[in-house]
């Protein structure tokens, strides 16, 4: 461990310039690269600067449009007016703006997580792989990441508006975001964080029907509802879609007959757990493992989850890393996970990894997902039965 603390504290690797860089030219090749291959390479984009258009023009949010795109839109209608500054741009600029708005996003959230700068950088190296492979893909999945990370350090630093703000966008946009509540029982406002959150969710009910119309935008909401019903029968065997622990159980098995809720029901009490130790809430390190949970835990019991979806639950590995207790005579495991983890989840879906392996085993059968749920399960054994020391506990 002292040798990786060395290694990530030298000044080219540690520098915030040097990774903000490296991060940013990532994000401007991922355009680029696309662009050159011709718009049916940055198809999500264009769903995504089409559901402001079929707003504007009154038509259906979730319908197939095959002569624009190939595909179907699952955000919620709030999404049109979030994607409405990039849309009305030429689709260079609009994706290049939307993807490295997400990229720095992200950037930034990691940055205000409290940590020593070694740290940071740890994250910004380790994740690389999986930033490109959200870039590339142009989803809002570098953006749930930063707002449940947001959700979590606002409400640390007392700035339960903003965290509340983002929360309700992030579940307004794609669901996701309902977890950052998991963080409420940290907050020192609790009422008002409460108010909050419900006037946030009445702007974001409110503010497209300004737009675009009321009946208009209810009738979307319940295209949504029935969008992501059918897209969740979809999923269930899906080679690219379902990649979670649900998918891997599912897939191994190839039982379609159980419902999710034998597994999702059993990971909710666990999640919960930890809860138990009141005691420990105002603990950095109990926060930040709870961070890593809640990162986890989103695209593990999800069966919308998918390869670019990892730079989410990938994070989390990493924050865990970085804050868990050492544990008795488990002096290599925490590393020994982390491994585990950079190479079948950060690499198993690249050309990095052998394609034999990534073609017969780790995307037919979800095992991506494998390492993560490995780690969240020490995650929460770490939470329930990890000592914490007092120098870690916030003032």
């Amino acid at each position: 461990m002292r040798s990786i603390v060395r290694f990530f504290k030298k000044p080219f690797f540690s520098d915030y310039r040097t990774t903000s860089v490296l991060w940013l030219v990532l994000a401007i090749t991922g355009v680029v690269l696309k662009f050159l291959k011709g718009p049916g390479s940055y198809n999500n984009y264009l769903i995504f600067k089409n559901v402001y258009w079929h707003a504007v023009d009154g038509v259906s949010l979730y319908g197939h449009y095959p002569e624009l795109y190939f595909d179907k839109n699952h955000y919620g209608p709030f999404f049109s007016l979030i994607i409405a500054p990039f849309a009305v741009l030429p689709d260079f600029w609009g994706v290049l703006l939307w993807v490295t708005g997400n990229v720095m996003l992200l950037y930034w959230a990691v940055k205000q997580l409290p940590l020593e700068r070694w740290q940071h950088a740890l994250i910004y190296w380790l994740t690389v792989n999986e930033v490109f492979a959200s870039v590339v893909n142009q989803q809002l999945n570098l953006g749930i990441a930063a707002i449940l990370i947001l959700s979590y350090t606002l409400i640390r630093d007392k700035r339960d508006f903003w965290a509340a703000f983002l929360i309700m966008a992030g579940t307004f946009v794609k669901l996701y975001g309902i977890v950052g509540l998991a963080f409420f029982f940290f907050s020192k406002q609790k009422k008002h964080f409460i108010l909050y959150c419900i006037f946030w969710a009445v702007v974001m009910l409110v503010l497209p029907m300004l737009f675009f119309g009321t009946d208009y935008i209810l009738q979307q909401y319940a295209g949504w509802y029935e969008s992501l019903q059918i897209k969740n029968g979809e999923n269930m065997f899906s080679p690219m879609q379902n990649i979670s622990f649900l998918g891997m159980v599912r897939k191994i098995s190839g039982n379609a007959a159980y419902s999710d809720l034998w597994l999702i029901v059993p990971g909710l009490v666990l999640f919960f757990l930890p809860y138990l130790r009141i005691s420990r809430y105002g603990d950095k390190r109990f926060q930040m493992l709870l961070l890593s949970s809640v990162l986890l835990f989103t695209v593990l019991f999800s069966t919308g989850s998918e390869s670019s979806t990892y730079i989410i639950p990938f994070t989390g590995v990493i924050i865990w890393f970085l804050v868990t207790p050492e544990r008795h005579g488990w002096k290599y495991s925490n590393l020994a996970l982390l491994l585990f983890a950079l190479i079948f989840t950060g690499f198993s879906s690249s050309d990095l990894f052998p394609r034999f392996i990534r073609m017969e085993y780790i995307r037919p059968y979800a095992l991506k997902a494998l390492p993560c749920m490995i780690v969240w399960l020490f995650v929460i054994y770490d939470m329930c039965k990890g000592k914490f020391v007092s120098n870690y506990r916030n003032k």
